[in-house]
């Protein structure tokens, strides 16, 4: 019998290989999508497509009523989105305040009522520098407290916390995944800017893997 997950799914190209990762070992996968009032919803439109192509459960919860406590970022106020690498300091106008922690919280609350024993994200090295949230300290803290808030222990998996974007396409472009139908960049527009972090990480990776990416781009 496939054991039950939680797949925390934004429709971007990290949590699309994670999703496709837990269907490939063969899980039951439920995915879940957040509306927290982010700049726009289309990632969550490639999301849906997605797992109706694969025939995955997946709900998309709207939040966006915690917007009005998380003041100050760019993804979700009228703050203009820093262009520029990943990793420069400008990219922390991005950072969401807990985030990841609210995700989580609701996730693992999903996954006790479905009996599913894991929730699935996709942190990774490359967001250590900007994001805490995605940090190893933080995601081992997060696994101890889910598996003693509820008496369903629910692990938290991050199968691509140590390794870089890159090694996340490298492993999506070995199991035949086609990243056009996903979503990264932070504007919502018909086709992606190629200049803010997400778009210039996402550029690195597919130049780095000697591969295209299927995104049209400005």
């Amino acid at each position: 019998m496939s054991e039950k997950v939680v797949v925390i799914y934004s429709g971007g190209m990290d949590s699309y290989t994670v999703l496709n990762k837990a269907v490939n070992e063969g899980h039951e996968v439920y995915a879940l999508s957040f509306n927290y009032g982010q700049r726009h919803v289309k990632e969550l439109r490639v999301a849906a497509n997605v797992c109706k192509k694969l025939g995955v459960a997946h709900k998309v919860v709207d939040i966006s009523a915690i917007n009005q406590l998380l003041a100050g970022s760019s993804l979700t106020d009228d703050i203009e989105v820093p262009e520029g690498h990943y990793e420069e300091e400008s990219m922390k106008s991005t950072i969401v305040p807990n985030r990841n922690m609210i995700l989580l919280s609701l996730a693992v609350g999903y996954a006790v009522s479905l009996q599913a024993s894991k929730v699935f994200y996709g942190a990774h090295s490359g967001d250590h520098a900007i994001y805490p949230d995605c940090r190893p300290e933080f995601v081992k803290k997060m696994d101890d407290v889910c598996r003693i808030a509820n008496y369903d222990a629910v692990e938290i998996v991050s199968p691509y916390l140590n390794n870089s974007k890159i090694d996340i396409l490298t492993d999506g472009l070995e199991m035949g995944l086609d990243y056009a139908d996903t979503w990264t960049c932070y504007n919502g527009r018909e086709k992606a800017c190629g200049k803010c972090g997400a778009c210039q990480e996402r550029l690195e990776a597919f130049e780095l893997n000697n591969a295209t990416d299927p995104l049209p781009y400005e």
